[in-house]
Formats: structure tokens, sequence, C-alpha cells
């Protein structure tokens, strides 16, 4: 991995809330680059229950009259990525009627309920048999996220700043990521209520990408959040 920036105040935490400083790779690190060679997917997590929400399934709840997971789906293939893959488990039917004539494909977590460690392992799955090189990860309640950001994580990959790469905004660590294939075994290992942030805040692989994109941020657990975002 080639040295990307790091002032030392680029923190996120590991799991016993320790700081763990991660390189960030800034804007003038990423001049002149171009978009990565090979096969590079995105796999929307949209499979949640919505246990925070008080007001039913958040993914179909709206922002100017198009539901969250939609906005999510549509930034993901404005991106330069290949292909988009969302995982859908809870109210999976309803989710897909959502995505009605966007290009995505589907895959169904039936371990939902088990948290998001079972989406994460279902989308290494399809990274893995649609031969993917790396797989982005975005989140289905992150309706903010601009393709822009995609692009800056996907030319940090190809610049070789990291093989697990984390959007970030302000000096926080944000969505959506990218992983290497090369991590897919370690992922597909993940259990409980996590997902890949073990491996961020475990590896000398990995490193933020900065953004002036506060959507990489901003994520929906309960109505005020919706509110303060329209």
């Amino acid at each position: 991995m080639t040295n990307a920036t790091n002032d030392g105040d680029d923190t996120t935490t590991n799991g016993n809330g320790s700081a763990v400083e991660l390189p960030t790779v800034t804007t003038g690190d990423l001049a002149d680059v171009s978009m990565p060679h090979g096969r590079i997917g995105c796999i929307v997590l949209a499979a949640g229950t919505s246990s925070r929400f008080e007001d039913g399934n958040k993914l179909l709840a709206e922002i100017e009259s198009e539901a969250l997971v939609r906005r999510a789906a549509a930034s993901a293939l404005a991106s330069p990525v290949d292909e988009v893959v969302v995982v859908v488990g809870h109210e999976a039917s309803a989710v897909r009627k959502a995505l009605s004539g966007l290009a995505v494909g589907f895959v169904t977590n039936d371990d939902y309920e088990q948290g998001q460690s079972t989406s994460v392992r279902a989308g290494v799955a399809a990274a893995r048999e649609r031969n993917w090189d790396a797989a982005v990860f975005a989140l289905g309640d992150m309706p903010h996220v601009g393709p822009a950001s995609i692009d800056r994580v996907l030319k940090a990959y190809a610049a070789d700043h990291g093989t697990i790469l984390a959007a970030a905004y302000d000096r926080q660590r944000g969505n959506p990521t990218l992983f290497d294939a090369t991590h897919f075994d370690a992922l597909a290992a993940i259990e409980g209520d996590t997902g890949g942030r073990e491996l961020i805040v475990g590896s000398d692989a990995a490193a933020l990408v900065a953004t002036d994109d506060p959507g990489v941020v901003r994520d929906v657990d309960r109505r005020d959040d919706i509110d303060r975002m329209e």
C-alpha cells in the first residue's frame, strides 16, 4: 500500500473504544488517477428490521417522494461501479418494489434477523459469484451519499492506497467502504450485528478516503433523522 496523507487527527475506534489512527487519502493524492482495472461491484445492504425506526421500515420512508433505499441504490448506479446488487431480507417484496425499474440485482438474506454480518456474508457470496475483484459496500439507509464519493474510493483503490477503504467526511469514517477480494474470506467470517468495521480498524491495509460529502456520515435510524435531512 502506498502512503496516504496522515496528519495524526484522522481516527476511528476499535471495539474497545480506543482510538485507531488511519491514513487518509486526500483529493491531492488522487489527482490524475484513472478508474481501476478489473471488475468492481457495489453491494447495497437493505435487509435490516429498522428496529429503532418508529414508523415501520425506514428503507421505505421517503425523502422528496423517493424511498431512502431507492436513493441509495440510484447513487450507486450513477457511480463508476460495474454492477449493483441489493441484499434484501426484512419486507423483501416491498423493498424490491421500491427499487422497481432500477438496473440492480437482488440477493435474499433469510438470516437477516441475526445481524448485519449475515447481509455482508450474502453480499460477499454475490461478489464471488460475479467474479468481482473488489466490492463496495453501501447502506440502504444512507440516502445522501453522492456518486462522486464512490468515485473517489475507486480511484484511491486504483492508486494502491489500500485494499480496505472507507469514505470519510470531516475526519469521520463513514460509508461506503471498499474491500478487495483478498478480504472476502475475512468478511464472510464476521458474526453479529456488525459490518466490516473490525477489519477496517484492525488492518494495516486500511485507509480513509476524504470527501467533501456529509452524506457519507449521515444515516437514518429514527424519524427525526429524516426530518433533519429534508
